[in-house]
């Protein structure tokens, strides 16, 4: 897959099938979208493209990275669209002109019920279809994907996170949530204790849930190990406020210092604590390690999908 930061980049003359929107965590509604087009891609022999508006936010559930990431397998191309003064002066009409057909040279535009378009949203999916047959297109406008009644939605998924209800954020986003990022030298107290643990940087644009302990599963050169992460900053032994990932992996042995890893959050299990002191806070960690090996055994934390 090739990944292209502007229109511009954008020059392969191929039919398409396309789709549009900001695809912030790709979740199971994005899912559908981009599954419609990856299948014109396979049948249809059209270029499967996912063009993402880039609107710049800082409570982002999905990096760029990781978003080329989910799709790198499935689509040919993702092409970033930044949200300039000239795209969003853009006329619905115009946009159809000079980005559906002018740029990709769409076969199939898929896009969800709730899709707008153009200055001042003036373009919708009604609009999509009504202009189809004069610009040669064909308009897939799929219903939306609910969980108990309710549109999955970055939005919906940010709400979860913001409760502690990883989980079932998990489940709406169709894979569990997570960082990616480099282990860093710290002062190796964990190892001092008996659990020795990866330390990693929460990525100042991605929302980080409640802080606390979670159970997760930690990546490491391609292998998943089962683990608990504290997300938060240390209370009990520094002062300086750093948001970090600090994880324990239950069957690993080495050293991961300077190593990229991907820790996945998989469920909650008690709020971050300052401890009156080390030895307190060795007791908790230890109960913690015991109730992340049973739910562990019990088999939770293998599916996300609904």
């Amino acid at each position: 897959m090739e990944y292209l930061k502007g229109l511009e980049h954008y020059t392969d003359t191929g039919r398409s099938a396309v789709t549009f929107g900001k695809f912030d965590g790709l979740h199971l509604g994005h899912q559908t979208l981009t599954r419609q087009v990856a299948r014109f891609k396979e049948e249809e022999k059209v270029k499967g493209v996912v063009c993402a508006f880039d609107m710049k936010r800082e409570d982002i559930l999905m990096t760029k990275r990781e978003r080329a990431e989910h799709l790198a397998d499935t689509m040919d191309y993702l092409v970033e669209c930044p949200f300039s003064e000239e795209f969003r002066k853009m006329s619905g009409e115009d946009f159809i002109r000079k980005v559906i057909c002018g740029v990709f040279h769409a076969k199939y535009v898929v896009v969800g019920t709730d899709f707008h378009f153009g200055y001042g949203q003036g373009g919708d999916a009604n609009m999509l279809e009504a202009c189809a047959a004069t610009y040669g297109y064909e308009a897939v406008v799929l219903e939306k994907e609910r969980y108990r009644g309710r549109i999955i939605s970055s939005t919906y998924i940010k709400e979860l996170m913001a409760a502690g209800e990883i989980a079932l954020a998990d489940r709406l986003l169709g894979y569990p949530y997570g960082i990616e990022g480099v282990v860093e030298h710290g002062k190796q107290l964990g190892r001092t204790l008996g659990f020795p643990t990866f330390n990693v940087t929460w990525p100042q644009e991605k929302i980080a849930p409640p802080r606390g302990v979670y159970y997760s599963r930690i990546w490491v050169d391609g292998t998943g190990y089962a683990g608990i992460t504290n997300v938060g900053v240390k209370p009990t032994v520094t002062t300086e406020g750093k948001l970090l990932a600090e994880s324990f992996l239950f069957d690993y042995e080495g050293s991961a210092y300077d190593k990229e890893v991907r820790i996945e959050l998989l469920d909650f299990a008690r709020p971050e604590e300052k401890f009156a002191g080390v030895q307190e806070m060795k007791a908790q960690i230890d109960r913690d390690i015991a109730g992340g090996r049973e739910y562990f055994a019990r088999g939770e934390g293998s599916a996300y999908f609904l």
